[in-house]
């Protein structure tokens, strides 16, 4: 019925069914995760009118399994991509798992989903940092790119008494890479899709 994908090295379709309406995904190695997909598989909808609260609950000795809501799947919304490396362990709320005993190994955390009624899935709130925000994704990276550029480049600076002419060279003025910078930065700001037209 559901699969996951953990940081696109492993997928696994075999969900250990602990309740009528709840399944468990065992993430080994879980430090090294920075986010998990969740996805249905095609053969079995949801019924009429249910979706699939996906949890995620970190191994915590010391406090025991901490379930944390990351967001849903529904029959419209077949799949979902979730961020994980931010979440801390001990951090969670109320959840429908309960004090089920869900056998978990010291360094394997576990996905979650729980059967429940759409009503109640538009109702709830997941954790803050586990949703994937594309534009806020390619907004960071796009950033990143363009002070990495202008340091780049800028490492190369020469003054002009500095310069030793060579006609086969192509020299470029360190203003004219600031400018573009800003320019690029402020229409990032403005609409972060401005390059798609």
């Amino acid at each position: 019925m559901f699969g996951c994908l953990v940081a696109g090295r492993l997928v696994q379709t075999d969900a250990q069914q602990v309740a009528s309406d709840k399944f468990v995904f065992n993430l080994p190695d879980c430090e090294n995760v920075n986010h998990v997909v969740v996805f249905m598989l095609g053969t079995v909808p949801f019924p009429a009118g249910m979706g699939g609260a996906v949890y995620f609950s970190f191994p915590d000795p010391a406090v025991g399994q901490v379930w944390q809501l990351l967001g849903f799947i529904t029959n419209d919304k077949p799949s979902a991509i979730f961020k994980i490396s931010g979440l801390k362990a001990g951090e969670g709320g109320a959840h429908p798992f309960g004090m089920m005993t869900v056998p978990q190994a010291p360094s394997v955390a576990q996905v979650g989903v729980s059967i429940e009624s759409l009503d109640l899935l538009a109702q709830q709130t997941p954790v803050s940092n586990s949703a994937v925000s594309t534009v806020d994704s390619f907004t960071q990276f796009t950033q990143k790119m363009l002070e990495s550029l202008y340091n780049f480049t800028s490492s190369f600076a020469l003054s002009q008494s500095q310069m030793t002419p060579n006609p086969s060279e192509m020299y470029v003025p360190a203003s004219s890479i600031l400018k573009w910078y800003e320019n690029f930065q402020r229409r990032m700001m403005q609409n972060p899709n401005f390059w798609k037209t």
